[in-house]
Formats: structure tokens, sequence, C-alpha cells
């Protein structure tokens, strides 16, 4: 945070998703009409909204979230572990739905596959955004994600303040409309969520993908590439640049792009240019798949410069 910057901001507001995690480790994930035994069921903290406003406030960001939960054991854990954390949790609606749950399958290699039931993450309404306008002006930067409905993520985009930058991670990937795609300043795709967006569009590869992505209006694109790292891409100096990632041994890569995304919106906030950025949440994404599970696997700012 810049010395001259008023204290009463918040580094990061995250408007997004709250799940818990029903995570089972399987020898192999099951085919059509297989079943196959895993692990015992271990139930963990997640949602890209939460991850990304956990990962933040541990790497040291005054972090809000906005959000919904459900009256239920699910909800209160969330709620618990955001303000163990350090995040303020003013923003998170209670009640119309139980609490979201990600069901997640997790092989010996750490590749997981995921089916989310979005509970009360469904019912984060674009009211809901416009009673929080006051949490939304006092943010540096706003991240969210598609684990809620679009219609609030277009208000969220309408109601910032004038000088709120804004990211945004389609994940899941949806159609995205043009008010949203302008507003992003960086658009942070993985491979998966750029070829869903360009569509018959994409190029060959992310040096294509990322001034393809550029046209359709975004400020600035981050393109994450696991192991490879991320190519940024900026419309304001026409650069383009591949940030590699430190070689690390990666045993669970869920979350790590929440904790790539939290990190990279931080620091923008922090005032770092995107590049700069990028670069340091390359370095988060990579120590956080050195962990296993989401949540707990997001590291501390020592951690990072230890890596």
């Amino acid at each position: 945070m810049h010395d001259n910057a008023p204290d009463d901001r918040f580094d990061l507001l995250v408007v997004g998703s709250a799940n818990a995690d029903l995570v089972i480790g399987v020898e192999r994930r099951p085919a059509p009409g297989e079943t196959v035994l895993g692990s015992d069921l271990a139930v963990h903290p997640g949602g890209k909204g939460a991850n990304q406003s956990l990962a933040a406030a541990r790497l040291g960001a005054r972090t809000a979230l906005l959000a919904r939960v459900g009256d239920d054991d699910h909800g209160r854990l969330l709620l618990e572990t955001q303000r163990a954390a350090g995040v303020d949790t003013d923003g998170v609606l209670v009640g119309g739905a139980p609490t979201g749950v990600a069901l997640i399958t997790v092989d010996p290699s750490g590749d997981n596959s995921i089916v989310v039931s979005p509970g009360a993450n469904g019912r984060l309404t674009p009211e809901d955004v416009r009673v929080a306008a006051p949490l939304l002006a006092a943010a540096r930067v706003i991240s969210v994600q598609l684990e809620i409905p679009l219609d609030t993520v277009a208000e969220t985009v309408r109601g910032r303040g004038p000088d709120t930058r804004l990211v945004l991670n389609p994940s899941p990937p949806a159609p995205l409309p043009d008010e949203v795609l302008a507003a992003c300043d960086p658009l942070v795709v993985n491979e998966h969520e750029a070829r869903y967006i360009l569509g018959e569009d994409a190029g060959e590869g992310p040096h294509a993908w990322a001034p393809a992505l550029l046209a359709l209006g975004p400020r600035s694109v981050v393109i994450t590439l696991g192991a490879a790292g991320a190519l940024v891409a900026d419309s304001r100096t026409g650069s383009l640049d591949h940030l590699v990632s430190p070689k690390v041994e990666a045993l669970d890569t869920t979350g790590a792009g929440d904790a790539f995304t939290a990190a990279l919106a931080w620091r923008l906030g922090r005032g770092d240019d995107l590049r700069e950025a990028a670069a340091f949440a390359v370095r988060v994404g990579a120590a956080a798949v050195t962990a296993r599970g989401a949540q707990e696997s997001f590291p501390t700012l020592e951690e990072v410069d230890a890596l």
C-alpha cells in the first residue's frame, strides 16, 4: 500500500462464490457407468471467491468478501475460516439456499475433476451488490469469477468506483457481455477458458490467443499456463510478456489458479504494474501447488519469498 493512500480502503474486494469442497482421492477417475473406490471424504472450505479472498489475506492484503452462504454447517465453516484469515466478512450474506458444494476427485498426479452445486451462490443477486455499494466504493481492486450469476457480475462492473480496477477470471467459462469484457483489467484465463472464449477464432497457442482476447475489449489479458508460468498482454503498452514459473514438485493443483488471481489483484491494488504483479502471482501459484488442498495450500508472503 502506498504511504499516501487512505488506510480505510480495502486492497481487494472479492465478489464471488463460497463453497464447501468435498474431496475424495482416487487412483483414477471413473469412466461413465463405472464405480471406483476412493479415500475418506475430506471437507474443506472452498469456492473461487472464498479461495481468492483467503489467499489474498494470507499474503497480507486488506481483503473483504461479498458472497452468500447457507444457514448451515458448511456456511459456518466458511465464515469461520475467512475470519480466521483476517478477511472482512461483513459482506457475506446468510440464507436463501444451502451453502454451495463442490464435489472433487483428485488422482495421484494431482489432477482434479470437479462438479459444483451452486446453492446459495446462485442466490447472490444484483440487488445484493447494490446494497453493498459502500463496500464496492471502498475497494482499490474488485475480483470476480463466474460461480455467481452473470447479471450479478455485470452489476458489480456497473457499481464499482471510477478508480476501482476490475479483475475477472471467467470460470466456469460463459459468454461475457461487452460491458463486462471492456471493464476487465486484466481478464485472467487459463488455456481452457481462452479456447472457450475465442471459439473457432482461437489460433495456435497462447501467443495467438492473447492478442485475440485483447481484441474483444479487455484492457489487459493474463493467460495462466500452469507449470509454464503465464503470458501477459497489455493494450496500453502493446507488450506481450511470458513469465516463467519456478520449478516445483506439484502435489495438488486445486485452488492454484485462485491463489494466482488473488495475488495478481492484490499487487495491482498496491500499485504494481501488470507485469510485476503477474510475476509475483506466478510465484504464489507455484507455491500453492506444493501442498495439498485449496485454501490450506495458500502461501504466506514469507513462503513465497522463500521459493
